[in-house]
């Protein structure tokens, strides 16, 4: 999937390196989160800006700016906790592109002001592309009418293909987000109930794992309407 990968407007260029200790400070980063930035960031650079002054978009309540990081790693492993360290210390919406090995790859979480304190962000689990060539061509930025519906549509684009579908019938991005994060949990649980059924050789209790598989399955169907979901991966 490659319609994650925008065109962004020459005046929201940005290009600054973030360095990481900036991150650690905001972040509050742990001995541990410090080594998987060493291990596995090589560089991060603030490289657009998208405000109303940058996009001719007006902001909204949730969305005054929306801000795209570029990371380049030193491996193609990168830890999620990364992300979240990073998406700690900015207080704005994140776009990032991740960049190895002549390869690309989207990744973003849907972050919005929390409802019981205005300076505190909700960060859901994150979406993500399969990796691309560097030089794969990127897509004309979505019409939208401002801020929020831009960052709506780019946090869509890296969702599976029934959220896109979902939004042109009108359903609003956090129901999006909060039903995939609900078949991402059910696939787990499939996956879990199936690896007890593969252990189990009583007879009468795999009965009972395969009657609890089928029903986990299809309430899988059913929030998902058949289209598998994967979480971030980093192959």
């Amino acid at each position: 999937m490659t319609a994650a990968f925008f065109d962004y407007p020459k005046a929201a260029a940005f290009g600054r390196v973030v360095p990481k200790s900036r991150i650690y400070e905001h972040a509050g980063a742990s001995t541990a989160l410090r080594d998987l930035f060493v291990t596995q960031v090589d560089q991060i650079v603030w490289k657009y800006k998208l405000a109303p002054e940058t996009t001719n978009l007006a902001a909204t309540k949730a969305v005054k700016e929306i801000q795209v990081f570029g990371i380049s790693l030193r491996t193609g492993n990168l830890d999620e906790e990364v992300l979240r360290a990073i998406d700690r210390a900015i207080p704005f919406p994140l776009i990032f592109e991740l960049t190895w090995s002549g390869k690309r790859k989207a990744v973003a979480a849907f972050k919005r002001p929390s409802d019981a304190a205005s300076t505190k962000w909700v960060v859901s689990g994150y979406f993500a592309t399969d990796w691309a060539p560097d030089d794969a061509p990127r897509r004309p930025l979505p019409v939208a009418l401002n801020l929020g519906g831009l960052y709506d549509s780019l946090i869509t684009a890296l969702m599976p293909k029934s959220a896109a579908e979902a939004e042109q019938a009108g359903e609003d991005i956090q129901t999006r987000v909060a039903r995939v994060e609900a078949i991402r949990v059910k696939t787990r649980e499939v996956d879990r109930i199936r690896a007890r059924l593969a252990r189990e050789k009583q007879f009468n209790k795999r009965v009972a794992i395969n009657a609890e598989l089928r029903a986990a399955r299809q309430e899988l169907e059913r929030l998902s309407g058949r289209v598998p979901v994967t979480a971030m991966t980093n192959e």
